[in-house]
């Protein structure tokens, strides 16, 4: 088996499944109600899983995406449910995975903050439309998705003022693209995004790397002044934080175990 590459996130998420092992054959989300789904816990996999539960479908959740594809291969679930540009790098760099055609869920990705830390949720966003209208914030996401992979990478421009002090990222690094490891740093498009944003704030960017349920907490207690980890806004997660204005676009898609 080649090397598995973590997940990031929504984007897509993909359902994969086992041949010959499985109980349920997952050809479409409709086979869903009869599968033993693998998420990885407290991502939108999770949610939107957690829903197929009630028509008798059975939901095993896993502190890494790559766990739950390590089971998949196994043979323990049926199918995994998780983001689509880390399917993608799953399929790539592990043998017998595909991604189904038809998408799963459609999801916008924004960063996350304290509810009432309006000041720096304004500063953000203010500095995320700069980073729109005038291309970084697609030169980023073309670095690690696309044809052109590599060829615009970020780099904080030379008389940045970080006189404001420091900014903590709460993250997952187990969602590449949006954000792995390479060595001991965090790489990723959130990670640049994140740098890109504190560049334009005068802020020193300090990244803390936990387990993906963790984040929301992390943001909330003030242990982390805001969460990225291609997080999906969704009503539940809106009742315990504040969201910035959509910084990607995502889809769910469906993976399954090439016959």
């Amino acid at each position: 088996m080649k090397k598995l590459v973590a997940l990031a996130l929504g984007t897509v998420m993909a359902v994969s499944m086992t041949a010959g092992v499985s109980a349920a054959t997952v050809e479409s989300k409709d086979d869903l109600k009869n599968a033993t789904i693998g998420v990885q816990l407290g991502t939108t996999g999770d949610i939107e899983a957690s829903e197929y539960e009630a028509d008798g479908a059975t939901v095993k959740r896993y502190s890494k995406g790559s766990e739950a594809i390590q089971a998949l291969m196994a043979g323990q679930i049926d199918c995994v449910i998780i983001d689509s540009q880390p399917a993608q790098k799953f399929v790539e760099n592990a043998d017998g995975l595909k991604i189904l055609d038809e998408p799963f869920v459609e999801e916008e990705y924004a960063i996350c903050l304290k509810k009432g830390n309006d000041e720096l949720l304004d500063k953000i966003n203010g500095a995320l439309k700069e980073l729109k209208e005038d291309g970084t914030v697609d030169d980023i996401m073309n670095n690690y998705i696309g044809d052109n992979i590599g060829e615009t990478p970020y780099e904080s421009p030379e008389d940045v003022d970080r006189s404001n002090g420091t900014l903590v990222m709460a993250t997952n690094a187990e969602l590449e693209p949006y954000e792995y490891r390479e060595g001991d740093e965090v790489v990723g498009i959130d990670a640049d995004i994140a740098q890109a944003i504190c560049d334009k704030l005068g802020y020193e960017l300090e990244i803390d790397d936990m387990e993906f349920d963790a984040i929301l907490a992390a943001v909330q207690s003030g242990k982390a002044d805001f969460g990225a980890a291609g997080m999906t806004v969704t009503e539940d997660r809106l009742e315990s934080v504040d969201f910035t204005d959509t910084y990607a676009n995502a889809s769910q898609v469906i993976i399954v175990k090439a016959d």
